[in-house]
């Protein structure tokens, strides 16, 4: 290798004129009408574009473009009478979607950039107007890490949720709070229905000064901590399982492989048509299986 990194797109951005743009697939139906779509067209409006558009050179003498990436800020654009867009020109012909190579946003991220872009003189007002919220919205993401412990804060960083699972959360003592987000990141379940059901099974003495345990409507004290209980050994036999689950995966895949070889072994699918049917047909049903989630 000569450490040579070949540039995926030209270095800067480049100016297109909107008009020379060839979207690159077709505007799915109810776009104008959703919520994302309504906070990127506000968002462009109050701040304007912010990430540019992805393209592709069709016609380089021409100056047309094909549009790999951002069709939903593209028809923003239109709708807001936008002349020119910045575009970051690939110097390959890429038919896949970029966002689909990124990650998201986590909240936690969302948090502290909202919280720097109001220290740098942004308002709470302008920034709802941007993204097409509430401003209490804007004051509950900005609160989000208010009575979150670090450590409980550290397991939700790279994590999407809302904020009112912090409003939860912040209820409970610093260890109570840490164990409730494992049970919760255990799960996947980021709710905030299943964080009143851990903060109604939580004790006093795991309670900040001033909250009192909520009361579930025909669950008793005694059902709840036996619910807990259970809860914290399903965690444990979920991270069993999760550190085995490659292995087995590796283990299916290969045993998949294994059945549909011996089935295009024509002496075998005999053999196994006259004296074992009911093993070909699981047999069959095996190597037919696309997924280990589907076996259609």
């Amino acid at each position: 290798m000569n450490g040579k990194v070949t540039l995926g797109f030209l270095p800067e951005p480049r100016n297109v004129a909107i008009d020379a743009l060839l979207p690159s697939r077709a505007t799915p139906s109810g776009l104008a009408i959703s919520r994302k779509f309504k906070q990127i067209r506000s968002s462009i409006a109050e701040v304007g574009l912010i990430e540019p558009l992805t393209v592709s050179a069709l016609d380089a003498e021409g100056g047309r473009y094909v549009l790999l990436d951002g069709h939903m800020r593209l028809i923003a654009l239109r709708e807001l009478g936008r002349t020119e867009v910045a575009c970051l020109v690939a110097v390959d012909d890429e038919a896949y979607t970029y966002n689909n190579r990124i990650n998201r946003l986590s909240s936690i991220q969302e948090h502290f950039m909202l919280r720097r872009a109001i220290e740098r003189g942004v308002s709470p007002q302008r920034l709802a107007s941007a993204l097409n919220v509430d401003v209490s919205h804007i004051q509950k993401k900005m609160n989000l890490l208010d009575g979150i412990c670090p450590e409980a804060a550290e397991l939700l960083t790279d994590r999407q949720f809302s904020a009112e699972l912090s409003r939860v959360i912040r209820k409970m003592k610093p260890t109570r709070q840490v164990e409730c987000v494992e049970l919760l990141l255990s799960a996947n379940n980021l709710t905030v229905a299943y964080a009143e059901a851990l903060l109604a099974a939580t004790s006093v003495e795991f309670l900040v000064e001033g909250n009192k345990p909520r009361k579930l409507r025909g669950v008793t004290k005694e059902q709840m901590a036996r619910m807990e209980r259970e809860m914290s050994n399903l965690q444990g036999r979920y991270r069993v399982v999760e550190q085995s689950y490659g292995q087995d995966v590796l283990g299916l895949v290969l045993a998949k492989g294994y059945v549909a070889k011996l089935l295009d072994n024509a002496a075998v699918l005999r053999y196994l048509r006259q004296r074992a049917p009911e093993i070909l047909e699981q047999f069959q049903a095996i190597s037919a299986t696309i997924s280990l989630e589907s076996n259609t």
